[in-house]
């Protein structure tokens, strides 16, 4: 446990957190040894940077560290794994550091994906004082832990079955009813798409549903993209494209931790959690560039290309979300390059059909240090994604506006007046800051319960 909710003992060191302004005061009133000490160190409250005080038996009296500010959301994440191990608390000199930031930039500062190697260290442990700030905080920090060691688990142990467990678990943790439709038996409940892409695979795809919550509350519909590796099917990727492929099932991953998330603070939602989980391999029974596949709802999609296979599962999944009418759907997929090469891996791309909202989520996610950025619902496109045999193509015209055109395209899957968000994320990290290692990671779960609290539970 990387963090404690307890009164802090004496035996814990204390961590003096600053800034730049405020150390410069509080180093005025140390003693002369101490301020010389730091000052040797070259310690000045940048932000992520520390330094240990000893005291006069050897040991660490105290530690000094840098933050950019009071509620920063990674403000301890540096500490947990460089510290020397032993338990610690917050001191009484400098900022006022807010429970929920400590919490959670403790927690996710010593996050270790250890399935398959064991742990250089166990990290330093944090005592904090009981707060609901902090018991909230660390809510947030195990789903999306949880959400991470999704991501990082490689395809051979997180198929569609390994997955459909995970929600499984989450559902019994919660109270919650979980269901699965598997294999031919997509075909028999109208799952067509969904068992078009996955049909090839030797692990069968599968429709997964979770349901939480009183039906007397609006309906919340999540449904996440689940494919747990992506060959490209017969429009095979390159060796490059197919290296990080186990984290195509990153928006599912995403989805699962917001519905815990959801679950564990008890919003006032009637929820629904819909994950299509498939593996799009390459076999005789796979699905080809120019066949034209059913959907759910009935439109028919042309494929032009494979690889675009995300698309395809998920127009059965807000075909079959919309049916029972809910107040508000949001899927999260890792969908498109596109969106990576128009906005890099940290931001994903929101994509709204009301302007106030999306304005509302881009200035919340910026407040909370968890971004994500307006793309255009843009329908003069439309025609670029029109087939000349089926009703639609699951590909564009050409290289341009690549998320986009995904974006409409499930926009043909959600009715003209159910309020809909799609967010194209990366669901993973390519550089390590603190708190963040490289590999998977949870995208907007904070900025985007922050929003449906504003919005269901009027906080």
């Amino acid at each position: 446990m990387t963090v404690e909710l307890a009164q802090p003992g004496r035996r814990s060191v204390p961590i003096h957190v600053v800034d730049r302004a405020s150390f410069a005061a509080c180093s005025a009133t140390l003693e002369p040894a101490a301020r010389r000490w730091l000052e040797t160190l070259g310690f000045s409250g940048a932000p992520d940077t520390h330094a240990l005080l000893p005291g006069p038996d050897g040991s660490v009296a105290s530690v000094w560290a840098g933050v950019a500010s009071r509620a920063h959301p990674w403000a301890l994440a540096a500490l947990p794994k460089v510290l020397p191990p032993g338990r610690y608390r917050l001191g009484e000199n400098g900022i006022d550091l807010d429970a929920g930031a400590a919490a959670l930039s403790w927690d996710l500062g010593g996050y270790v994906f250890d399935l398959y190697r064991a742990r250089r260290r166990e990290p330093s442990t944090l005592v904090l004082p009981p707060s609901e700030a902090a018991r909230r905080a660390l809510v947030m920090a195990t789903a999306i832990a949880a959400t991470r060691d999704l991501v990082n688990t490689p395809a051979e142990h997180m198929g569609p079955a390994e997955l459909a467990e995970a929600v499984r678990l989450a559902a019994g943790a919660h109270g919650a009813k979980f269901t699965q439709t598997v294999g031919d038996k997509l075909l028999a409940a109208n799952f067509p798409a969904v068992h078009a892409v996955g049909r090839a695979a030797t692990r069968a795809p599968r429709l997964l549903e979770l349901t939480w919550g009183s039906p007397r509350h609006p309906k919340l519909t999540l449904v996440g993209k689940g494919v747990c590796f992506d060959s490209g099917g017969l429009d095979i990727k390159g060796a490059d494209g197919m290296r990080l492929m186990k984290k195509d099932m990153g928006g599912a991953a995403n989805a699962l931790g917001l519905a815990q998330i959801v679950m564990a603070l008890e919003l006032p939602v009637r929820l629904q959690l819909l994950i299509p989980a498939v593996e799009n391999a390459i076999a005789g029974n796979a699905y080809r560039p120019g066949d034209v596949i059913r959907t759910r709802k009935g439109l028919s999609v042309e494929i032009g290309n494979t690889d675009a296979e995300g698309r395809v599962i998920l127009s059965d999944a807000l075909a079959y979300g919309a049916e029972s009418r809910p107040d508000l759907m949001i899927d999260l997929a890792t969908l498109t390059g596109a969106a990576r090469t128009a906005l890099g891996a940290q931001l994903p791309a929101l994509f709204c059909r009301k302007m106030p909202t999306a304005r509302e989520l881009v200035d919340l996610g910026l407040e909370l240090g968890d971004p994500l950025w307006h793309m255009p619902l843009w329908r003069d496109y439309h025609p670029g994604i029109e087939s000349e045999i089926a009703d639609i193509v699951n590909t564009g015209r050409n290289a341009m506006a690549g998320a986009i055109n995904a974006a409409i395209f499930l926009e043909d899957f959600v009715p003209d007046d159910l309020d809909w968000l799609h967010i194209d994320l990366y669901a993973w990290n390519d550089t390590a800051r603190p708190g963040r290692p490289v590999g998977g990671e949870a995208q907007t779960l904070r900025t985007l319960f922050a929003w449906l609290e504003r919005r269901y539970a009027g906080r």
